[in-house]
């Protein structure tokens, strides 16, 4: 029996290819290297002739795609292949398997400034699609909020109660203590840098300017982005999550109305009344670090602040509540209609709306401030 194996071409028109001896694992040394040898010369238009091929296994199949390539040993594997038929399911097997692993051209390599500036033109086209999408939830809200103002039979007062128990008064001690303490780190803070000017006695002033105009509407807001927005999207991309969203419109009737409106009139109705209370609870503490570090008696805060401090500062704060409202409340409730069906998703858009409630209440505030300033109010 011949133990050895080789090709061996054939010059004629077209050229055959002759396969011979024992295509197995004991000669696959020898193979392979004559397969690296004088595979770059073959061409793919081959007649193949396999009536010396002796033995053939799993070894020997693979040599062959090696030498043949994927296409031409794929071809052999027909009935007009003189290859035994069972060595031909093999050869396919081989050649199907190979077919697969293929690996893929790998991508040229850009430079990292390419792709920095990939990154950055694709977070712009994110940030442009959901700047939109808010834009246009807003005008969705606004349009079913005027709406419904004529048609009292679409009034839902429990849920806007309910609603206003959940975020306003249910959120009066958070605020309530946050403010306070602020409030205390602000009066120690002026008290400690007015005393090197003399001039200890306006940190009455500091405190009452800082939480009527800014501090106290602004610590509300985000308290509220962080508190009330997240739940929003949570209650609503739970219930998209699990299509009750989809029922409510299948009875005829609108989630905009019906999930969106009471929450906005609830949160619009609670944000002033929470600035209100941040604002005594601010001052109160203010007042008590006057009282136990300045001597500065109540009594005493209350006619200065009475005297230093006009009522157009404590409107101008009061005016950004309403805004914050609406914009905290829109942006939880529409991150929750973007939540698909599953748990992560409802996890990412609850953090999205925080993250984006907190950065629009700054930027408006901001916007605010400036436009106060050039007004000189």
């Amino acid at each position: 029996m011949n133990t050895t194996a080789t090709f061996r071409l054939e010059a004629s028109s077209p050229p055959i290819l002759h396969v011979e001896g024992d295509w197995t694992l004991h000669n696959y040394r020898q193979l392979s290297r004559q397969i690296a040898e004088q595979r770059p010369a073959l061409g793919t238009d081959l007649a193949l002739r396999f009536s010396a091929l002796s033995a053939f296994d799993t070894v020997g199949a693979k040599l062959l795609v090696d030498l043949l390539g994927v296409p031409l040993a794929l071809q052999q594997t027909t009935e007009l292949s003189d290859l035994p038929r069972a060595w031909r399911s093999l050869l396919a097997a081989v050649a199907e398997a190979k077919a697969i692993a293929i690996p893929k051209a790998p991508k040229p390599r850009q430079a990292w400034i390419t792709d920095m500036l990939a990154q950055v033109g694709a977070t712009m086209l994110s940030q442009r699609a959901c700047a939109l999408g808010l834009l246009g939830f807003t005008g969705l809200c606004l349009q079913a909020l005027v709406t419904s103002l004529w048609r009292p039979s679409r009034w839902r007062i429990t849920a806007v109660v309910a609603q206003i128990e959940q975020t306003g008064l249910d959120a009066v001690p958070i605020v309530s203590l946050l403010t306070f303490m602020v409030g205390a780190v602000v009066a120690f803070l002026g008290a400690t840098v007015l005393a090197n000017f003399g001039a200890s006695i306006y940190t009455v002033d500091l405190v009452a300017f800082s939480f009527l105009r800014e501090f106290a509407v602004l610590l509300t807001a985000i308290l509220m982005a962080g508190r009330t927005a997240s739940s929003f999207t949570a209650q609503i991309g739970s219930m998209k999550a699990n299509q009750e969203i989809d029922a409510l419109r299948a009875l005829g009737l609108d989630p905009v109305q019906l999930l969106v409106l009471p929450r906005i009139i609830a949160l619009l109705v609670a944000m002033p009344a929470l600035t209100f209370v941040a604002m005594l609870s601010g001052l109160f503490g203010g007042a008590m670090v006057c009282a136990l570090s300045l001597d500065i008696s109540p009594a005493m805060f209350m006619s200065l602040l009475q005297q230093d401090v006009g009522i157009l500062h404590f409107v101008l704060g009061m005016v950004k509540a309403p805004l914050f409202a609406l914009v905290v409340a829109i942006i939880g409730c529409n991150e929750g209609f973007k939540v698909s069906g599953s748990a992560q998703s409802v996890g990412q858009h609850t953090t999205s709306s925080v993250v984006q409630s907190i950065f629009v209440v700054i930027l408006l505030d901001a916007l605010a401030a400036l436009f106060f300033m050039e007004m000189g109010w």
